[in-house]
């Protein structure tokens, strides 16, 4: 039985390309395709669609506040989407509102493909460096949440203690004395609720 892929696309020769190209593959079928996501979220409900491939710059509605509005309604259908945005915010919002996959549209025709089954399958297709973003927001995340419980004075103790120095070098690095610095790393331990100068850095530094 065919993958059934619908296409949510404002761009008509990008439409019917993807169109062409998932007809004319075996193991897919494209019936429903749409210019807007007005249209789409009028007709996905009793379509009973696998997968739909969604732009999010859309005249009027955008394809993620599509996704938002109508994945109740379709629970079976998976959210691909297909677009040009690669930024962090955009990639967060759609996952949230529930896309189940984020492409760009230069990802090559066989891995779309390849994606198509994939996400019908029951996985979370991503362009590589799409996935390195979520990684890397995560990462930045958890550093920065715990990095703002610190002061400036005590961040830059901290980098120095990441860096193997000890107190007395970190005190002559900053003019201040060995027990100021000692001080401050007290502070900093409290603040992270650490015991430790390596378990301070792996919450901070992760690693």
């Amino acid at each position: 039985m065919a993958i059934q892929v619908g296409i949510i696309e404002d761009e008509k020769q990008i439409r019917e390309s993807l169109q062409l190209l998932i007809n004319g593959s075996e193991g897919f079928s494209c019936v429903h395709s749409f210019s807007n996501a007005e249209d789409a979220l009028a007709a996905l409900p009793d379509l009973s669609l696998d997968v739909v491939l969604t732009d999010i710059n859309l005249p009027g509605m955008s394809g993620i506040e599509c996704i938002a509005m109508i994945k109740d309604k379709c629970p079976a259908t998976n959210f691909l989407i297909c677009t040009s945005f690669e930024d962090s915010e955009n990639v967060f919002k759609a996952l949230k509102a529930g896309a189940t996959g984020y492409l760009t549209k230069t990802t090559q025709p066989s891995k779309l493909l390849d994606s198509i089954t994939e996400i019908y399958n029951g996985g979370s297709p991503m362009n590589t460096h799409i996935a390195r973003k979520i990684v890397l927001s995560f990462n930045e995340t958890n550093h920065n949440t715990e990095l703002q419980k610190l002061s400036k004075r005590e961040q830059d103790i901290l980098e120095f203690l990441s860096k193997g120095l000890r107190y007395k070098e970190i005190a002559d690095k900053l003019f201040l004395s060995t027990e100021t610095v000692r001080t401050h790393i007290r502070n900093i331990y409290q603040k992270l609720q650490v015991n430790s100068r390596t378990d301070a850095l792996n919450k901070v530094y992760k690693k």
